[in-house]
């Protein structure tokens, strides 16, 4: 990038490196065309982006659930980056702000929801989404164009590397908000990938008396003890799940071996929040201790504006969460990224470097 100094506004490539999923098993590095911003939107540098569940889906199986591609697709919605252009109206922020980017687009559509819970609109787009089509592009690329409204400035106190975790942050904070208060209460997390950590991170902000992280694998238990887990589990070890007997339990392991330790670890009245997505159709539940116990089944989709929160608590220092990054590429090597990413086993959040 460099700056025409008699307009005082930086000129942009006219191409720039994306991560695009065109089919299963087919990631490539497309060197992609920098569109023209619409009037709302701000032109962002994108320094970091970490790889979500949803992309390795896309790149493993062609689909993220019942998201299934039809075009190739830009991935990536978990950024941080810098306005380089702001936007031509006037709205956001201006060139140069640091930011985090709230990658939901709310829509009516045919069915109701709350007016208070806009995750819930039928008609919501989510950037690096198949849900619809046309599909709706990610920002894994290096300069991508996104409404002012989605950004968020950032204080300098959060470094950008640090903000890349401030989406999935927001979708853990989400999960624990639907638990209710959970200051002083006992917490039982059921797989500790990066959205389970993070909410280990949440609940230990949020002042949880005791949180018990669940996992298959040694790494990502780790990783949950050094963002404020007091004790861990093997996930085989049903015995030691159900001795928990927690107020509090999140299930973001996304199977139904999870979810049944979830209901199992749960104590009589406690209330269970399902923040994991299940494979799409029926999946066997222990819906009779479920019943028997009086739990509270909640289910957690994305969030709102609790993005606000997360950047308030990483600003403050209240909220621990760099112990989340395990691996970090530059965008030229995202294949061997993804495939690190794939390997729950060994990493945690893999992020993937634009900026130069």
């Amino acid at each position: 990038m460099t700056l025409d100094t008699a307009l005082s506004t930086p000129v942009l490539p006219a191409t720039g490196p994306a991560v695009v999923a065109h089919a299963a098993g087919d990631l490539r590095i497309d060197e992609l065309t920098l569109a023209a911003p619409a009037p709302d939107e701000a032109v962002v540098e994108v320094h970091y982006g970490g790889i979500c569940g949803s992309d390795l889906h896309y790149w493993l199986h062609g689909a993220a659930g019942e998201s299934i591609l039809k075009a190739p697709l830009v991935l990536g919605h978990e950024i941080s980056g810098t306005v380089v252009r702001a936007a031509a109206d006037g709205t956001g922020p201006v060139a140069g702000t640091p930011v985090a980017v709230h990658p939901a687009t709310p829509g009516p559509g045919a069915a109701r929801y709350p007016a208070g819970r806009p995750n819930l609109s039928p008609g919501c787009t989510y950037l690096g989404s198949a849900a619809r089509f046309p599909h709706k592009d990610g920002a894994f690329s290096r300069y991508v164009n996104l409404p002012a409204r989605m950004l968020r400035a950032l204080p300098g106190s959060i470094n950008l590397r640090t903000a890349a975790l401030i989406e999935p942050a927001s979708v853990a904070w989400h999960a624990v908000a639907r638990a209710g208060e959970v200051a002083g209460k006992s917490a039982l997390v059921i797989g500790s990938g990066p959205i389970g950590a993070l909410a280990v991170a949440v609940l230990k902000r949020a002042g949880a008396a005791r949180i018990t992280a669940v996992d298959m694998h040694q790494k990502p238990l780790e990783i949950a003890t050094a963002v404020g887990a007091d004790q861990v589990l093997q996930a085989g070890d049903a015995a030691a799940i159900a001795a928990v007997e927690a107020d509090v339990v999140i299930e973001s392991s996304g199977n139904h071996h999870g979810l049944a330790s979830a209901i199992q670890g749960a104590t009589r009245g406690g209330t269970v929040v399902m923040v994991g997505l299940l494979p799409t159709g029926p999946q066997p539940v222990l819906i009779s201790l479920a019943i028997t116990r009086e739990l509270e089944l909640k289910g957690s989709f994305r969030f709102n504006d609790e993005i606000d929160d997360v950047i308030a608590a990483l600003a403050d220092g209240t909220l621990h969460i760099d112990p989340v990054i395990t691996h970090e590429y530059p965008v030229e090597q995202a294949l061997e990224a993804f495939d690190v990413a794939r390997n729950s086993a060994e990493s945690g959040k893999v992020l993937l470097s634009f900026a130069s």
